[in-house]
């Protein structure tokens, strides 16, 4: 049993429909502060949140701040990545480097043109 806005998004398809099954035990009032939640948050559940929500629902420890600490993970779907095509770096690596290999050499010159930048306005700074 969903509140009519949380079966509106399953609708919409912005709640799959797995999470919402396990969003439809929680209590009314549970699921009007979740709904609250999401709004402000931007974020719905996944189904691992929405599962772990009914089983602190069931021993009846759901609360405000359980949903909050609960929806503001950041679910592995969410973090933005940056894509850059592999034959697009090829002429700046060796031909046997692999992706990771070059990521994390990427990282590290940017890690170097910081500081890089931090010493020339530092330079800057003392003229």
């Amino acid at each position: 049993y969903l509140i009519p806005e949380i079966l509106e998004m399953v609708d919409n398809g912005k709640i799959a429909l797995s999470p919402a099954v396990e969003l439809s035990y929680l209590t009314q009032r549970e699921q009007s502060d979740l709904l609250e939640m999401m709004e402000l948050e931007e974020r719905t559940p996944s189904l691992s949140q929405a599962n772990r929500m009914r089983k602190l629902s069931d021993c009846g420890e759901l609360d405000e701040d359980s949903l909050f600490e609960i929806l503001s993970e950041e679910k592995g779907n969410q973090a933005e990545y940056v894509k850059v095509p592999t034959e697009q770096l090829r002429s700046y690596f060796h031909r046997d480097a692999t992706p990771r290999q070059m990521a994390e050499t990427i990282i590290r010159a940017m890690e170097y043109y910081n500081e890089y930048l931090e010493r020339q306005r530092r330079s800057r700074d003392e003229r």
